[in-house]
């Protein structure tokens, strides 16, 4: 288990940490499905206990004016404090976007064309040319306040598709939606962070590299692929029928995460940027290819993920004992290398404590994040 290899590591360094979550004094807002209580952490913030303290927050690809008013104001005080930011990646870096865009590309001479069988192909030019018919519509007042116009967007959207290889087709079809369409022009949440860091003059860093993101992605075998981009053109071809059901749109997460509500399956959707393939109305057949795909992305996206940033916030961590820290990653990553899972096994950090306790011979780990369900070993 993740967090038992972080407790372990934490532990043999002689760096005892408590993690727990920090609850925020925000009402949930009148459109959220659960009543507001007392009891409502409404924070996606959490602390490693140190002097000076180190903060992990939760953030989701959205524009930062969605969700802004809506965080604590705890969690803008601790980035304010905090000496240096860390991020996934450092998206204010030029050479960053280059390589994100560089490692999309089918090798030199290929085209889309060559690789799709017919049909598959003529289906995704008929959803573009959809979307560019639609896209006008979808386009928001402030959008045209902006001086943005439809054309022009939907080729900063699509530009360049036909040389981008399959598996980056599929996610971009996957943000060709009405939501995501009136969310351009906004940095999110992540970006307006660095930002603002930069701003400030706070020094500003990234745990992970370009290539640990896209060679995951492109490690998908043909025939995965070629599922994966059909079943993501089926379920856009039959939301533009009326068929929502099952497909996660922006606002849905928006209001997930502004509710603190931390739906596994729509943030783990949001962290991995990878669309939900499983569906039990497939044939069994395709219901294991969509499992194994899934499987794959949740293997490489986000275990693999969680594992490889913890241990790099832990080193630096225990390099720079005298520096306060705010890292901003994925919500469903923090949440995922910080507890394995909070919402469903948080309880299994009281075992692996213990665990770790009588291993190693130290006196105390805590959790002190709320109420804790008990186990048994």
């Amino acid at each position: 288990m993740i967090c038992h290899r972080l407790l372990t590591t934490m532990l043999h360094c002689s760096l005892i940490l408590w993690v727990y979550k920090i609850e925020a004094k925000n009402r949930r807002p009148n459109f959220c499905d659960t009543p507001s209580s007392e009891d409502d952490p409404l924070s996606f913030l959490w602390s490693v206990k140190r002097n000076p303290p180190a903060f992990l927050f939760g953030t989701i690809h959205v524009p930062y004016s969605r969700v802004w008013d809506h965080i604590p104001e705890n969690t803008k005080r601790a980035f304010e404090a905090s000496e240096n930011i860390f991020f996934e990646l450092d998206l204010t870096d030029p050479s960053t976007i280059t390589a994100l865009t560089h490692c999309q590309l089918l090798p030199a001479g290929e085209r889309l064309s060559d690789i799709l069988p017919k049909d598959v192909y003529r289906r995704l030019k008929r959803h573009l040319e959809y979307v560019k018919t639609a896209l006008p519509s979808w386009m928001t007042a402030e959008q045209r306040g902006r001086g943005l116009y439809a054309d022009y967007l939907f080729n900063a959207l699509t530009g360049n598709w036909e040389r981008k290889r399959p598996v980056w087709v599929m996610l971009m079809v996957n943000a060709l939606t009405e939501s995501d369409v009136k969310a351009r022009g906004i940095p999110v949440l992540d970006l307006y962070l660095a930002q603002e860091a930069e701003r400030m003059s706070k020094p500003t860093g990234a745990v992970e590299r370009v290539d640990e993101q896209c060679l995951p992605l492109n490690g998908l075998d043909g025939s995965q692929v070629l599922f994966a981009l059909n079943q993501t053109l089926i379920q856009h071809e039959n939301f533009r029928e009326g068929d929502g059901n099952g497909f996660y749109t922006t606002d849905d997460l928006i209001k997930h995460y502004n509710c603190g509500d931390l739906n596994a399956v729509i943030f783990n959707q949001d962290t991995a940027q990878v669309p939900n393939l499983v569906n039990t109305s497939l044939p069994l057949t395709e219901q294991k290819m969509a499992r194994r795909i899934d499987s794959y992305f949740r293997q490489e996206l986000i275990y693999k993920r969680n594992e490889r940033m913890g241990e790099r916030v832990i080193q630096l961590l225990m390099a720079h004992p005298d520096r306060s820290f705010f890292f901003a990653f994925g919500a469903g990553i923090e949440f995922n290398f910080l507890d394995d899972h909070v919402q469903s096994v948080r309880c299994k950090l009281e075992l692996v404590a213990a665990v770790v306790r009588r291993a190693v011979g130290v006196k105390e780990v805590r959790w002190t994040g709320g109420k804790i369900a008990r186990c048994e070993p």
